[in-house]
Order: structure tokens, then C-alpha cells, then sequence
């Protein structure tokens, strides 16, 4: 058993090393931050949308825009899709579990809004949908995915595909860069000055 938990933190180690060699999604990493940043600063919000543990990050990602990550400041405007029970029974059961976020999209999407869909294997018809109606309405769409990205990946105008075929591997590397993405929105929105604030332990 001892090998077994050393033979996974190393994939897990593994898979991240990929994700930190990979200059790519850095790259893509600060570009979606800037852009979200300024859709914040202009009004407008953060949509994000996932299933099974893509909905828990979901739900993690937005409590840490709302809420904080590392330091007061003002709450960023960031919505999960994955959490009005009422929303999702009644979405799933009158029109089908495909369309569980595309219809939150339609009744509170707007042009200039951000959406960040969430699939480890990039092919999940709820998101692929949700992505459709994303782009019908002008709203910029990011895609975390894994392997090689899957159906969404043309349907995004801002890819992130881990390097690994292993869901679990995948879903580390998401959380990962997802806490890099909320602190940098909060360097583009409120400054660098951030830096120099103590880290505020919570939870």
C-alpha cells in the first residue's frame, strides 16, 4: 500500500511537472486571467460549469472569486452553474441532462461575459452545449481539459489541455492552475500590491 501512495504522488508530481514545463498554458493561464479581470472591471461576470468533480471545482473556483483566496479585497462577480438544485432537476428533467447549462447561459448570459467550461475529457454534451450557446450569444469561452481536449476544444476561444489521460491527474492540475487564475485576476483587478500582504490562513 505504501507503494501504491508513493507510485501516485508521483504521477500526480509528474503530470504537474508537464502542466509547469509547458509554456503554453502559462502563457494561456495570464491571458485568461487579463481578459477575465477586465470583463470583471467592465460589469460583467465569471460563468463556470462542470460535472461529477468539475462541478466541485466549479463551486471552489467561484467561492474563491467571491469570497477570497489569499487577501481581502472586494468580491469578484462569479457564478457556478452547477449549484440551483431546482434549476438543474427541472433543466434535466424537462429538456434532458444535456442541457442543464446551456439553459442558465440563455436566461443569464450576456455578451461580455466570461465562461470557463471545466471537462476532464473534453467531450461532456452538457458543456458542449453550453459552449454552442456561450458563442450564440458573445460571450468568450475558456475550456480546462485534459488528453487532447476533446470536442470542446474549437468550441473555446482559450484552451487549457493537461497532459495526461488520467482523470484524476487532470482534475489535480485543474485545481492547481484554477487557484493561479483567481490570484491573477486579483493582481490584474486590484494591483501587485497584494504581493506585500500576508497570506490570510482560513477554512
Amino acid at each position: 500500500m505504501k507503494d501504491l501512495v508513493q507510485k501516485q504522488l508521483a504521477q500526480s508530481i509528474a503530470t504537474l511537472q508537464a502542466v509547469l514545463a509547458d509554456e503554453t498554458i502559462s502563457h494561456t493561464l495570464v491571458s485568461i486571467a487579463k481578459l477575465t479581470a477586465e470583463a470583471m472591471q467592465s460589469g460583467h461576470k465569471l460563468l463556470v460549469a462542470g460535472n461529477g468533480g468539475s462541478a466541485a471545482d466549479a463551486q471552489h473556483l467561484v467561492a474563491e472569486f467571491v469570497v477570497r483566496l489569499t487577501v481581502n479585497r472586494a468580491a469578484l462577480r462569479a457564478i457556478a452553474l452547477t449549484t440551483d438544485t431546482s434549476i438543474l432537476t427541472a433543466a434535466g428533467n424537462d429538456y434532458g441532462f444535456d442541457h442543464l447549462f446551456s439553459r442558465q447561459i440563455e436566461a443569464i448570459g450576456q455578451r461580455g461575459d466570461v465562461f470557463l467550461a471545466i471537462s476532464t475529457s473534453g467531450n461532456s454534451k452538457n458543456i458542449v452545449k453550453a459552449l454552442h450557446q456561450a458563442k450564440m450569444i458573445g460571450i468568450a469561452t475558456i475550456g480546462f481539459s485534459g488528453n487532447d481536449g476533446g470536442l470542446m476544444t474549437p468550441l473555446c476561444d482559450y484552451n487549457i489541455v493537461i497532459p495526461s489521460a488520467v482523470t484524476q491527474n487532470i482534475q489535480e492540475s485543474h485545481l492547481a492552475l484554477e487557484h493561479i487564475f483567481c490570484m491573477l485576476v486579483e493582481r490584474f483587478t486590484f494591483g501587485h500590491d497584494l504581493d506585500k500582504k500576508p497570506q490570510i490562513l482560513s477554512e
